[in-house]
């Protein structure tokens, strides 16, 4: 069976107990995903779509393009064992994943800025395509990132704080419309 935006997953069930909030999404008319990240398939699927958008984004995009030269099908599988790992604890991730963010930091510099437009990316393209458990820690997963990477990068001494609550980028509202036109 297929969520919306083509993914996998089940259809909802009009008699099923519905999931936190689902009656309320429901309610609201907005389509929201059916599934929740079940597997290496929905990370990749994830990661692949976070990715379109993320190289686009006018913040973040020239880290992943110009200064990391990013193959996206050679750095997929690595950053999918992770995902994986911790989300679903099946995967084994044995690499640092502070090591090629510090060599980004060095030719230009990461701030909570951009660590806070990944995470809004993240959170965009997360809600876009799934809803249960998992996709909540993954989001949690990637908030946490989001607060500790720059801290590691500048040596423990990094502001946080973003520009207010409610603060989302143009790039994430495109993520939203693409992921749910896709479907």
């Amino acid at each position: 069976m297929t969520a919306p935006g083509g993914f996998p997953g089940p259809p909802h069930t009009p008699n099923a107990p519905d999931a936190p909030g689902e009656r309320e999404h429901r309610a609201s008319g907005i389509n929201y995903p059916a599934c929740d990240l079940e597997s290496r398939a929905d990370i990749d699927a994830l990661l692949r779509r976070f990715y379109a958008i993320a190289f686009e984004d006018p913040l973040i995009g020239r880290y992943f393009t110009e200064i990391a030269g990013v193959d996206l099908e050679t750095h997929l599988p690595r950053v999918t064992d992770f995902w994986e790992s911790a989300l679903l604890r099946s995967a084994e991730y044995r690499r640092n994943a502070l090591t090629p963010h510090k060599q980004l930091h060095r030719i230009s510099p990461l701030g909570a800025e951009h660590f806070g437009r990944w995470l809004q990316l993240w959170r965009a393209a997360i809600d876009g395509m799934y809803a249960g458990p998992n996709a909540e820690r993954a989001k949690a997963q990637g908030e946490r990132v989001a607060k500790t990477m720059p801290k590691r990068l500048n040596g423990g001494e990094a502001p946080t704080d973003g520009e207010g609550p409610g603060f989302v980028p143009l790039s994430a509202l495109q993520l939203r419309g693409r992921i749910h036109s896709a479907g």
